[in-house]
């Protein structure tokens, strides 16, 4: 039986888990929702990197997982290293998707919608540097949309004005040339691309990287042997009583 541990600080990295249990069907998930301590952007770093070393490894202690993913852009930017020196299995990490972008656009206009925490990491100026040095990057950081998101998945209306004025610094121009590539950089985002296209100026490639981190799990899982199990999905919230088997299933699709 192969099982997966992915932890985000709230619903946001159900769009990875989604495009993974697409791809792996008989995969053995457990999902860990860190709402008690959602929005990690508010944390100061060292005490995030504290909170998340401990976390995962008490998850992975008592789960005993083959793999872990970390579906969110914030916590990656600054967990990934500290956690691969503590624990002994794979850890997937979801980054901005700078890479794909520089390679996608046409006009070398590129914007990274991200949470405020995200786009301040030296991560993230680090990945623009190596990875598009020759594209003009806008760094875009939303201060509601992630929250926006979980209250979207819990049944709450969005507000078009609000996203239109969020993603509307996205939208650059220089000369005849216009952005072409908005890059997802929260996993919050996927679940109101809907509205993003929708008060969107004109039309973008909004660049979600899950399914490239669903197809990196699978190539580190498949180094270690097979992919074998039932499929079964366990959804957990770290706040107190809090059940998310609903809106888990529901953002899930299943």
């Amino acid at each position: 039986m192969t099982r997966v541990l992915t932890l985000d600080s709230g619903l946001g990295g159900l769009s990875v888990l989604r495009e993974i249990t697409r791809l792996l069907p008989t995969l053995e998930c457990d999902y860990i929702a860190d709402r008690a301590a959602f929005p990690y952007g508010d944390w100061e770093e060292d005490a995030l990197i504290e909170h998340l070393v401990a976390l995962v490894s008490r998850e992975v202690e008592r789960r005993a997982p083959d793999g872990v993913v970390i579906a969110c852009n914030t916590a990656s930017t600054l967990i990934l290293d500290p956690l691969r020196s503590a624990l002994d299995i794979p850890i997937v990490g979801t980054v901005p998707a700078i890479k794909p972008a520089a390679k996608d656009t046409q006009s070398g206009l590129i914007s990274v919608l991200a949470t405020p925490g995200t786009v301040k990491r030296d991560y993230t100026h680090d990945l623009i540097a190596a990875h598009a040095p020759d594209a003009h990057v806008t760094l875009v950081g939303a201060p509601t949309l992630a929250a926006m998101a979980e209250a979207m998945l819990a049944g709450h209306t969005v507000d078009p004005d609000l996203v239109r004025s969020e993603i509307a610094p996205c939208f650059q121009t220089e000369g005849e040339r216009r952005t072409d590539v908005v890059v997802l950089g929260c996993t919050h985002y996927p679940f109101l691309r809907q509205w993003f296209e929708a008060q969107a100026p004109w039309p973008v490639q909004w660049l979600d990287p899950a399914p490239a981190i669903a197809r990196r799990l699978q190539a580190v899982l498949t180094e270690v042997g097979a992919i074998e199990g039932s499929g079964q999905i366990n959804l957990v919230s770290t706040l107190h009583a809090e059940n998310i088997e609903a809106i888990g299933r529901q953002a899930l699709q299943l």
